[in-house]
């Protein structure tokens, strides 16, 4: 089995140690292509306006100046040998649940890979409060993520999905299992933006210092972490409202 790996987080991130080790476990074909540095929430931007450099750190481990979505481009395109059969995009540091996928680059990255027709899984390890700002423990993501891996590897996907995983922020020992789940979504009308100034005076804004409130769902990917489970969600990449097209269709008719 070939399997590629990359991340948002970084080339020199330790998550990607943990999801390398992870990979280990299935295949000593590993190859990795990940960002020169972080690239949290760029979602699934494509550098288009500026040149991307390649740098190689090792034996089939490479980093590009760019985002996720184009070190799974040149990774597949430039840096490997033919096509993996399986992306893998983490150990994300944080969260990558509910709607906040849409910002997340560890799952754009799985997103290149589906739509490229290869099996694409990623893979975050969720921070509880003591590990905010500072270090933060892999050790559920270590210690499960084979786990999780293995069934994931041979279940048949339909064409244009992907596979997102999260792990709780607890010990290996006290996590509760696995779940297959849905997606759930924020309330994000309490978002907040803090106002700031710099050394020089100039005034700055940071977004999402306080945790979005969720709103309370049976069976997404924020209750199944909030009760202590790993969360298992395929997404999809058509993001038709399909039950809205004969209403507008309507609309439309001359």
């Amino acid at each position: 089995m070939k399997i590629l790996l990359t991340n948002d987080d970084g080339v020199h991130a330790p998550g990607l140690e943990v999801l390398e080790a992870i990979a280990r476990q299935f295949s000593d074909d590993i190859w990795i292509c990940a960002p020169d540095e972080e690239q949290s929430g760029m979602g699934h931007a494509l550098t288009l306006t500026r040149p991307v450099r390649l740098r190689k750190h090792g034996e089939r481990r490479f980093s590009v100046t760019g985002t996720p979505t184009d070190s799974v481009t040149m990774g597949l395109r430039q840096v490997m040998d033919g096509p993996p059969d399986v992306i893998l995009s983490g150990v994300n540091r944080g969260a990558n649940l509910g709607d906040d996928i849409t910002y997340s680059g560890t799952v754009s990255a799985a997103i290149e890979g589906a739509l490229a027709g290869i099996r694409s899984i990623a893979m975050s390890q969720v921070i509880g409060r003591e590990d905010a700002g500072g270090d933060m423990s892999f050790a559920a993501a270590q210690e499960w993520g084979a786990k999780v891996l293995a069934p994931l590897l041979d279940t048949p996907l339909p064409e244009r999905t992907l596979v997102n995983v999260n792990f709780p922020p607890r010990a290996p020992a006290d996590v509760k299992g696995i779940r297959a789940v849905s997606q759930g979504f924020h309330d994000y009308s309490r978002g907040t933006v803090v106002e700031g100034r710099d050394p020089r005076g100039f005034r700055y804004f940071w977004f999402g210092l306080q945790a979005i409130e969720h709103t309370p769902d049976h069976g997404t990917d924020l209750e199944a972490i909030a009760d202590g489970y790993i969360s298992v969600t395929p997404l999809q990449l058509d993001l038709t409202h399909h039950s809205s097209l004969e209403a507008l269709g309507q609309r439309f008719l001359r």
